[in-house]
């Protein structure tokens, strides 16, 4: 198996990547390395006349969450993110998923189905890694219980999708 990440995002930021960067990797940051930044590039001189940019400024950052490269290109208006893209972080534990809700989500009350919107506009969908199976594996009835169960929540709760799979 090749182990070599062939697909990497790339996420436009207004202006702003080094702090949306930073930000994420105080997130997802487990102390083993595993989220970081790899490599930076700066705007050069031939650039303002091209870009609106200064010399010195940053231009894109590599970077990786939890082993996944990405690249952060640090530009301007012209794009902005939508929940038709987003990141899906699989939680173990209700804690795990607590935790990721809590730090990313900017307005908790307005979300759907672990389904957030960070500070910066990224949508990610903070889901218990158990959903996938109990959807895939689970008879018509409990794939119906456990999707009646999670559509209404806003945060996740595993122990009530649990239940519910193992009603249905």
């Amino acid at each position: 198996m090749n182990t070599t990440q062939q697909v990497i995002p790339n996420l436009w930021f207004n202006g702003n990547a080094k702090e949306a960067i930073d930000f994420y990797l105080s997130v997802f940051s487990r102390n083993d390395g595993d989220s970081k930044i790899t490599d930076t590039d700066y705007y050069t001189e031939v650039m303002p006349e091209v870009t609106g940019h200064q010399k010195g400024e940053i231009v894109t950052i590599e970077f990786e969450i939890l082993g996944t490269k990405f690249v952060a290109i640090n530009a301007g208006p012209e794009f902005s993110f939508t929940p038709a893209v987003s990141f899906s972080v699989e939680c173990e534990t209700q804690e795990e998923l607590d935790y990721y809700y809590n730090k990313l989500s900017v307005v908790p009350e307005a979300e759907q189905c672990g389904w957030i919107t960070d500070k910066y506009g990224v949508s990610w969908q903070i889901v218990p890694k158990i959903l996938n199976k109990f959807l895939k594996e689970g008879t018509d009835e409990q794939r119906k219980k456990v999707t009646e169960a999670f559509m209404p929540m806003k945060r996740l709760n595993i122990a009530k999708i649990e239940e519910a799979y193992n009603n249905g």
